[in-house]
């Protein structure tokens, strides 16, 4: 799909935020760990990729209760959804200089409309090299679910079903979307939140 920033300036997507704390000593930790100069901006988005897929569970699969917001939280706890864990994947990547923003989509929030919709969270990422955007998902795999990295086709972990008035959004937001932050902020069971109270349009 055509990708639209919601801002000219690439300097916008690699911004410190509250969200996206990568000053953060935690952060600056895996930074250390994770990266080195040798490494090219691919590289560096494929460790950091697969690291929050897979490191950090997705609060659901899991049936974890608790809420974070903040990327230092997220890697504290090591658990959250989508909305979180695109902030830790975006706070890694800026803070190596790789403009990162954040992407949504409209879906199902289980297996038919009847049961609602809601909004998921993955993050863009701008390489230099290619000159191009590529959509990464971070959400975390499991059964039916299969997100890759890859800078060629994108392999997510939903296809937005139009038939079924699921949708991808086309824009690339600097900065997560107030709807996604807020829920987060004025929960603190995310299992109640997943269930009833995550947004269901941008």
């Amino acid at each position: 799909m055509h990708l639209i920033c919601d801002t000219d300036n690439l300097e916008d997507y690699l911004l410190e935020l509250n969200e996206v704390n990568y000053s953060n000593p935690m952060i600056e930790g895996k930074v250390e760990e994770f990266f080195n100069p040798n490494q090219t901006e691919i590289e560096k988005a494929k460790v950091a990729f697969e690291f929050v897929r897979d490191a950090i569970s997705h609060s659901w699969d899991i049936q974890g209760k608790r809420v974070t917001c903040n990327a230092s939280d997220v890697l504290a706890y090591k658990e959250e959804i989508c909305y979180a864990k695109s902030n830790l994947l975006a706070s890694l990547l800026r803070s190596q200089g790789i403009p990162t923003g954040f992407c949504y989509q409209r879906l199902m929030l289980f297996d038919t409309p009847e049961k609602g919709y809601c909004i998921h969270a993955l993050n863009a990422v701008f390489f230099q090299s290619l000159n191009k955007w590529v959509r990464l998902d971070a959400r975390g795999n499991k059964k039916g679910i299969d997100a890759q990295f890859s800078i060629d086709e994108e392999q997510l972990a939903f296809a937005a079903q139009e038939e079924f008035d699921e949708k991808d959004y086309p824009v690339i937001y600097a900065k997560p979307h107030p709807k996604t932050i807020a829920v987060l902020n004025e929960h603190t069971d995310v299992l109640e939140m997943y269930k009833h109270h995550l947004p269901e349009s941008l």
